[in-house]
């Protein structure tokens, strides 16, 4: 079993700055690809951005070149540094992993397991 919890939710600034952070504790297999997404009241889950096992990242069109995914191996923990936030970012941003290589895009139906996630409000 994987274990994943979601911090660093907050209000911000229209363009403003906030990195999450997801702690990850318990079972991680050789392989894995771990995962932020984000959900608004009425909307589907999106996907954000994924980092493989190798390294690797992809991201949704929406936030490349304003989103960062990256992992701390020691620490077990990925983050999602997001700026030059919109008003319409503001969601739940879930963490998710599943053990096998990335195949970008994933979806969430593809992801084992969740975190609870963190609410980001992006006020302008």
């Amino acid at each position: 079993q994987v274990q994943l919890v979601e911090s660093g939710g907050d209000s911000v600034q229209s363009g403003g700055s906030l990195r999450l952070s997801c702690a990850i504790a318990g079972y991680m297999n050789e392989f894995y690809c771990l995962a932020w997404f984000r959900k608004a009241p009425g909307k589907e889950r999106e996907g954000v951005a994924l980092i493989g096992n190798d390294g690797r990242t992809s991201y949704t069109d929406s936030v490349k070149g304003r989103f960062t995914i990256s992992q701390d191996n020691a620490k077990n923990t990925l983050y999602l540094q997001m700026n030059s936030m919109k008003s319409d970012e503001t969601d739940t941003y879930y963490c998710a992993a599943v053990f096998r290589r990335c195949e970008p895009p994933e979806s969430d139906y593809a992801m084992s397991y969740w975190g609870k996630g963190t609410l980001v409000t992006v006020v302008s």
